[in-house]
């Protein structure tokens, strides 16, 4: 079990890391490619780049993800794993042309289609890890509670039955996407997570939720040492042709400005679903808040959004990336505490925990919706991290 758990918490790890650095890659070549002011590259270019966008989110949430399906036959799995490249130049076909007629023969800004199906695409790559994360405990409970009970009821086997596959019924499923789905929708945390996600992640400058701290400031002197030697070398027509793609868009004074544009955008929610599509079909366990976060992050500073603010940024990023291994760690402690005093006190440990369960929950949510606590907005990182 300890190797397992190592496993785990060097695969998040490293998908933090992966994230952030695939997307300061992918938001920097789609900013060469685009600019900010990217109407007309977009007729040029849009639709050969909507159309691998959409192909990679195919590829990942429907000709991968169609191989875990339950409603998908084994002979249909074969066809699938026999044809896979047919179907991934079917769709970068089919996408790259449908862009290409809504260019031509709409008003429509292709952006906002890849935004709107990407954001259905990373609901998905969400659903199907963090519904594992969600019903896995309790399924784990109920099919032990069932063993148990068609053994003859002997309290001194083991659960082994556990070692194998799971088969989790389709209502519970359903059940728990429905519960999943309603605690989003209604959540004031999940709005305060966004908020976070966000505000860290804005093109312009505006109030900074955390507070810059020693290892901030050390490594902004650190890669703004490397960016200084990188540009020393570069040659000036290669600096001049780069600085000229990222001249920035000028909003009017009286609308309230994006946090950042739908290039922007797309790339964030593109290259977040693929990751967590690509992990979750090859059973690596990861963060998908995380993943999220850590694009965005990595989204903005190829974006050159940080600017002056870069030490908050940092922080803020160093907060809630310490915030999650704090969490584990609690989490580690907490669970062997209660596995203890329940093994020595029986029943008893339970209800009293119940009860202290119960009573967290009142308190949290309490604290969650009273307005004018004095709390400050640096404790996002907390939230962030607890969820």
């Amino acid at each position: 079990n300890s190797s397992k758990a190592l496993t785990i918490i060097a695969s998040i790890f490293l998908s933090i890391i992966i994230a952030f650095t695939i997307g300061v890659i992918g938001q920097f070549l789609s900013r060469m490619v685009f600019g900010f002011h990217y109407k007309a590259r977009l007729k040029k270019y849009g639709a050969i780049w909507g159309g691998l966008a959409l192909t990679i989110l195919s590829y990942f949430l429907l000709i991968k993800g169609m191989k875990g399906a339950s409603f998908i036959s084994e002979s249909m799995i074969i066809w699938i794993d026999n044809n896979t490249l047919l179907l991934i130049f079917a769709n970068l076909i089919i996408w790259t042309t449908a862009f290409q007629a809504l260019i031509k023969y709409t008003q429509i800004n292709i952006l906002r289609v890849i935004v709107l199906i990407g954001t259905f695409s990373l609901a998905m790559a969400f659903a199907s890890n963090d519904l594992v994360n969600f019903i896995g405990v309790p399924v784990a409970g109920f099919e032990s509670f069932q063993i148990w009970k068609g053994s003859g009821e002997d309290v001194n086997m083991l659960m082994t039955g556990l070692n194998g596959k799971v088969q989790t019924s389709s209502y519970i499923l359903t059940i728990a996407g429905l519960i999943m789905v309603t605690a989003l929708w209604f959540s004031k945390k999940a709005r305060k997570v966004t908020a976070t996600e966000v505000n860290l992640s804005r093109q312009g400058e505006g109030n900074e939720r955390f507070k810059s701290n020693f290892l901030a400031k050390w490594i902004v002197k650190f890669f703004s040492f490397i960016v200084k030697e990188i540009n020393a070398i570069m040659p000036k027509k290669l600096h001049a042709s780069i600085n000229k793609k990222y001249r920035p868009r000028r909003y009017r004074k009286k609308l309230n400005p994006p946090a950042f544009d739908l290039v922007r955008a797309s790339v964030n929610l593109t290259l977040a679903s693929m990751i967590i599509s690509l992990a979750t079909i090859n059973k690596l366990p990861l963060s998908t808040t995380y993943v999220s976060f850590m694009v965005a992050m990595g989204t903005s500073l190829a974006d050159r959004a940080w600017g002056s603010s870069a030490e908050y940024r940092v922080a803020g990023v160093v907060n809630v990336v310490a915030g999650w291994f704090m969490t584990a760690i609690i989490a580690f402690s907490v669970a062997g505490l209660f596995a203890f005093l329940i093994l020595n006190f029986g029943m008893t440990a339970v209800l009293i925990l119940i009860c202290i369960l119960v009573l967290i929950m009142y308190l949290t949510s309490r604290k969650l919706q009273f307005k004018g606590t004095g709390i400050s907005e640096d404790s996002d990182a907390a939230t962030l991290s607890g969820v």
